[in-house]
């Protein structure tokens, strides 16, 4: 079987957590896809293969909720055969601002559920993951609350805008690799000013 790169977008099932800002993940990959359809996985998970370039894609979203994503990530990988730095996930990041993404090459959770199992199923945090800034959160308002509601009405445009961008930098860290793909998008985009 020929061997592929993953990537993951990070989310949870069901029409109630749909636009939400812990499912940020799911947008970036369902914009990826383009016109090529979500099938059921052999295990809890969504995937779709695309070709970015010339390279083979699989796109994934786990339906275990965002809590447990690794054991479907590592079903897939185990089945493919991939090295954890074949992994790309996609992950929202209330310690950053709306608008704002931010490339790693590997690293700890940094206290996101969802990349923490991604790490203890994977016995490794060697993976690249990209992170979509979804805050800040409001004084008073516990994180667990704010990252389970929609995004407001106004936030729209730089929401669309942080999505576009992280499809952009996917294919470049597909296609030029880590470093190229860091240096171009780990700048600052928020309400459409470029910060050095």
């Amino acid at each position: 079987m020929a061997r592929i790169k993953l990537i993951v977008g990070l989310g949870n099932k069901g029409r109630d957590y749909e636009n939400t800002r812990h499912n940020i993940g799911f947008a970036v990959v369902d914009s990826l896809k383009g016109q090529t359809k979500f099938l059921p996985g052999k295990g809890q998970f969504y995937f779709c293969q695309i070709m970015i370039g010339h390279h083979e894609i699989a796109l994934l979203k786990p339906t275990t909720f965002m809590n447990h994503s690794g054991s479907a990530v590592s079903d897939f990988s185990i089945s493919r055969g991939l090295t954890p730095q074949e992994i790309l996930a996609i992950a929202d990041d209330f310690n950053l601002p709306l608008g704002r993404i931010r490339l790693r090459e590997y690293g700890s959770d940094g206290g996101h559920n969802g990349l923490a199992s991604l790490i203890f199923h994977l016995q490794s945090d060697q993976f690249p993951r990209i992170r979509l800034g979804v805050g800040p959160i409001p004084q008073g308002k516990p994180a667990e609350d704010f990252v389970l509601e929609k995004f407001e009405s106004s936030q729209n445009q730089p929401l669309t805008e942080m999505v576009e961008r992280s499809v952009e930098a996917i294919k470049s860290w597909v296609i030029n690799g880590y470093e190229k793909a860091a240096a171009q998008y780990n700048v600052a985009i928020v309400n459409n000013n470029t910060e050095a």
